[in-house]
């Protein structure tokens, strides 16, 4: 009797089929179902219809941001014509009318008449031979402040000790003007044209030493301790971690610096130099010349803005990762 009861479970069990199959169990494939594919398979199909669709949609984002990037150009070049249209337009207007309300013009020459001198000192290589002269110091001096000023920034931002053996003596030189220095670095050196070189590096050199320290004291210490945990050894760590972070402060203090620089190398010129477009310049006023005192100045400020361009555009080469937002993104 319970031999007979057991065959017929046994029997029930051989005939129940269930709904949900082991998952281990391989489904049969039905005709209305497409086989599963590998994971190599949908892989060469993806790259199949990325390939038959680039010829369209890839060419389209870059093409975009092309037209972008020459429609932001073209509307900042643009903008820059109307602002020296508009300074122009003013200068003219109260030349020509001689404004006199406590400022005055009566004795400003108008543009047409600066225009006039420029045609005429370029009939000589004189004038072209000071801006030259000026270029070169300004370039001598500012390469000497960059390296000094970001390696001493460098160094005194990252090691406490090198911080108190050093700034206190630089703190000391840093209020003193550079057109101070004039007497005593003829004094000094050599040469006068040395001498014009060291005060144009003063004026630029504190300004990319404190944007120097300031940009490695900003640094996020996450970024150092994630560095040491990788195995960055110091020099690592110096080039590799901390000059990149402090970039955007050192290329500011590199714009500051230019900046000085140039105020710096006109007041040594028109002082002690025999050269320069300083010397240009002061010696035009000494000579009561005013179209040539306006063609001094405005030569001077085309020669700063030309340095300052040339160190925005080092800047987004050197540091390409905050130059890659879109321009079409920016109001």
């Amino acid at each position: 009797m319970r031999a007979a009861s057991l065959l017929d479970v046994s029997r029930d069990r051989m005939a129940y089929l269930p709904d949900n199959p082991s998952p281990l169990a391989r489904p049969a494939e039905t005709p209305d179902a497409p086989a599963a594919k590998t994971p190599v398979a949908a892989l060469s199909s993806v790259k199949s219809q990325a390939a038959s669709g680039s010829g369209v949609g890839a060419k389209a984002p870059g093409m975009a941001f092309l037209v972008a990037c020459v429609r932001d150009q073209m509307r900042g070049w643009i903008m820059a014509a109307i602002s020296i249209g508009s300074v122009l337009l003013a200068w003219h207007l109260a030349t020509h009318y001689r404004l006199d309300f406590y400022v005055r013009f009566g004795n400003i020459p108008s543009p047409a008449e600066v225009f006039a001198k420029v045609i005429e000192v370029n009939q000589s290589t004189t004038f072209v031979t000071n801006i030259g002269i000026s270029v070169r110091r300004i370039l001598y001096g500012f390469a000497i402040a960059a390296v000094l000023g970001i390696g001493l920034g460098l160094l005194i931002g990252r090691y406490r000790w090198f911080r108190q053996i050093s700034m206190p003596a630089l703190e000391v030189f840093r209020p003193i003007p550079a057109i101070a220095w004039v007497p005593m670095s003829i004094m000094l050196w050599p040469s006068n044209e040395v001498s014009i070189v060291f005060i144009t590096f003063l004026g630029a050199f504190f300004p990319i030493l404190l944007n120097s320290i300031h940009g490695v004291e900003a640094i996020d210490p996450v970024l150092l301790r994630a560095a040491r945990s990788l195995g960055a050894r110091e020099p690592t760590l110096l080039f590799e971690v901390v000059l990149p972070a402090a970039l955007p402060h050192i290329f500011t203090g590199l714009a500051v610096g230019m900046g000085v620089a140039w105020v710096s190398l006109i007041a040594a010129e028109m002082i002690s130099g025999q050269f320069g477009i300083g010397y240009f310049t002061w010696e035009a006023y000494s000579l009561i010349s005013y179209p040539e005192i306006a063609l001094g100045m405005i030569t001077i400020g085309i020669l700063g803005l030309l340095c300052s361009s040339a160190i925005r555009l080092t800047s987004r080469l050197a540091m390409p990762w905050q130059a890659s937002a879109s321009p079409g993104e920016r109001s």
